[in-house]
């Protein structure tokens, strides 16, 4: 079976390497701010924005730009939360979590600055609740959300963790 455009392209521009990244938690309400990426063309996934870090730039600066590109929002770099390691071949991150605050600015979706406009992988942004994503595949949200029953959950996980990439065959 050949990879479609999609995959070629995600798997040439961020596979084959240790990738580290930070990710913001921003809780609203009983919602949770997610950006959905295309990962292939059968294969959705929903997570929280953030990207990849840039030598020279310290954890917050990468954060609040990674939220300015993909959702159009201006943000406080709060709370650190946890580590993920994201293991799903040929893909490979260290993820930090940190809790962030809404400063100004209304969600929308951006656009990666490390892809061409006609090879995004951005596709979608969405507020939802628990049980909205309890609704979706498992194999379309990223396995930190797996199983939890309360948005409350995941900024109450310290430490390091590995949730089930399993999920993502």
């Amino acid at each position: 079976m050949s990879k479609d455009k999609i995959s070629k392209e995600i798997e040439s521009k961020f596979g084959h390497y240790l990738r580290i990244r930070v990710n913001g938690v921003l809780i609203e309400g009983n919602k949770i701010l997610l950006v959905k990426h295309k990962m292939s063309t059968n294969r959705d996934f929903w997570s929280t924005p953030g990207g990849g870090m840039l030598f020279g730039s310290s954890v917050q600066e990468n954060l609040v730009r990674e939220f300015l590109e993909e959702t159009g929002l201006k943000i406080i770099v709060g709370e650190f939360l946890f580590v993920h390691e994201y293991l799903d071949p040929p893909l490979h991150a260290i993820e930090c979590f940190f809790q962030v605050k809404r400063i100004s600015g209304t969600a929308t979706l951006g656009e990666d600055p490390e892809l061409a406009t006609a090879d995004q992988i951005l596709a979608d942004i969405s507020w939802m609740t628990v049980e909205e994503l309890n609704t979706l595949d498992k194999k379309s949200i990223h396995p930190l959300f797996i199983g939890i029953k309360s948005l409350k959950e995941l900024v109450l996980y310290k430490g390091y963790f590995n949730f089930g990439n399993k999920y993502l065959k």
